[in-house]
């Protein structure tokens, strides 16, 4: 009797997937683009300047083996940002206020989960495709777990409506900063152009991520069997109903300084450009201040944090193993060799395959440089002056460049943040990939659909910028 196959551990598929980024070195092509530094001091690649290396070089299982302390220290502001972040939620589940939170929203939707699952997507998009949110949504995936717990659903269903929500809000983003103002300034048309479209098409994707989210909350709540994650224990095992307290004034006091925390947050991501530093920084000041209010003691309040941080050791170390992947490519210098072996093919087929073929690159190199601005500077300079010569509008790419980076930040394994947010709740990465790779499939049919009318109709035709000699040199290298 054959024995039946078991997924390996997430740690595994990740190591598995730097050996396979190890033997690239040694089989694709090594070589670079030249690069240049904008104004804004970032590393840009110049097109039609690809060239091979003259000495090849091979990565050794040495340079593997450094390449995972290394990968630690390249995504430790994530690692400790996750800490932090964990640790005070601790503090703040130590208070009672969480608890009572998750009671007081039992007790509005016990009968209205759709409405939840809408919601949670609907301003989870928002927020990210208007200030490019992501790692912000951690703090609330424990809450959306005991939520989810208690309305006799599962983990998976809190991860699906917060991962489709961040999916779907990069995906198409109206003003994300960190991806679409980068990519259009790259390619030469007007910030935040083109906007119309982009707000059109909102709403329809939020309905398709809802309705696979509840499509399959429905079948787990009429047969709780039929999770994904029935065999796996609930990071809140062992909380009941009768375990939420009431909510009062103090709760809903530290509730207060929790949104303004977020405000805060926001207002210093869209005003100042803060990131991680500035983002975890304002999570240790409320937790400071909620031990204060909760009237917990210094050392219980140490203790709670500690707690938070130990559960959250093994995501940390997923989030560094992931990083590492994509540090042996650029080890190796093979990452511009995939970049420039897959644009090849753009400019032999017509203009609207050209648009899904571009979706299909950017989905791919997502895997390897899941930062939606690095691949924007890394990929925009390439895809936008080819967009001209294969005749798709150079807005149509920087959509392309939008589906590809967005909804593939859902499934690959790469991307901190996800495993980060899988991590939390308990999801192993084999179960999550079964239910977002359909959901995914649904993405990105409707994607296609997009991209081909956009070209068709001439979608930001009129922003293309007069380049016609330039191109005819970048042409020229690009075919020869």
């Amino acid at each position: 009797m054959t024995k039946a196959f078991k997924v390996p551990h997430t740690l595994t598929l990740l190591f598995s997937m730097m050996i396979v980024a190890m033997l690239a070195t040694w089989i694709v092509p090594q070589g670079f683009f030249q690069t240049e530094l904008t104004e804004t001091g970032r590393s840009v690649v110049v097109p039609g300047t690809y060239e091979l290396v003259e000495e090849r070089q091979f990565l050794t299982p040495w340079q593997l083996l450094t390449a995972v302390p290394r990968a630690f220290a390249a995504a430790q502001d994530i690692i400790f940002f996750v800490f932090i972040v964990g640790g005070v939620l601790a503090i703040a589940r130590r208070t009672g206020t969480v608890d009572a939170l998750i009671g007081r929203l039992l007790e509005k939707h016990r009968d209205r989960p759709e409405k939840l699952i809408f919601m949670v997507i609907f301003f989870f998009s928002l927020a990210s495709g208007a200030i490019g949110t992501a790692g912000e949504y951690i703090p609330f995936v424990l809450i959306l777990v005991a939520l989810c717990k208690a309305m006799k659903l599962d983990a998976m269903t809190a991860v699906g409506m917060t991962v489709a929500g961040y999916g779907v809000g990069y995906g198409v983003s109206a003003f994300n900063p960190f991806t679409v103002l980068i990519a259009q300034g790259i390619a030469e048309v007007p910030p935040y152009s083109g906007l119309w479209l982009r707000l059109a098409i909102i709403l329809p994707f939020v309905l398709i991520a809802f309705h696979h989210v509840w499509s399959y909350a429905k079948k787990v709540k009429a047969d709780p069997q039929q999770s994904l994650v029935a065999d796996l224990p609930c990071p809140l095992e062992g909380q009941t109903q009768a375990d939420y307290p009431q909510l009062n004034k103090r709760h809903k006091l530290i509730l207060g300084t929790f949104l303004g925390t977020i405000a805060i947050a926001i207002y210093g991501i869209s005003q100042f450009g803060w990131y991680l530093y500035e983002l975890g920084a304002c999570f240790v000041g409320w937790g400071l201040l909620i031990t204060i209010l909760g009237r917990l003691k210094f050392d219980e309040a140490a203790d709670s944090f500690i707690e938070g941080v130990k559960d959250l050791t093994t995501t940390a170390v997923l989030i560094g193993i992931a990083r590492g992947i994509a540090l042996i490519l650029e080890d190796g210098q093979v990452l511009h060799s995939i970049v420039h072996g897959l644009s090849m093919p753009l400019s032999h087929v017509p203009s609207y395959i050209s648009a899904v073929g571009m979706l299909v690159i950017q989905t791919i190199l997502n895997l390897f440089v899941p930062s939606g601005s690095g691949q924007a500077f890394v990929t925009m300079p390439l895809m936008a002056p080819l967009s001209d010569l294969v005749g798709v509008p150079r807005q149509v790419a920087v959509l392309a460049y939008q589906f590809g980076d967005g909804f593939s930040n859902m499934i690959v394994p790469t991307n901190a943040v996800l495993m980060g947010i899988i991590g939390i709740a308990g999801v192993p990465y084999d179960r999550w990939f079964r239910f977002c790779l359909p959901l995914l499939g649904k993405l990105m049919l409707a994607c296609v659909v997009v991209l081909v009318l956009a070209v068709l109709f001439g979608y930001g035709a009129d922003y293309q910028p007069q380049v016609n000699a330039y191109l005819c040199d970048i042409g020229y290298t690009l075919a020869s």
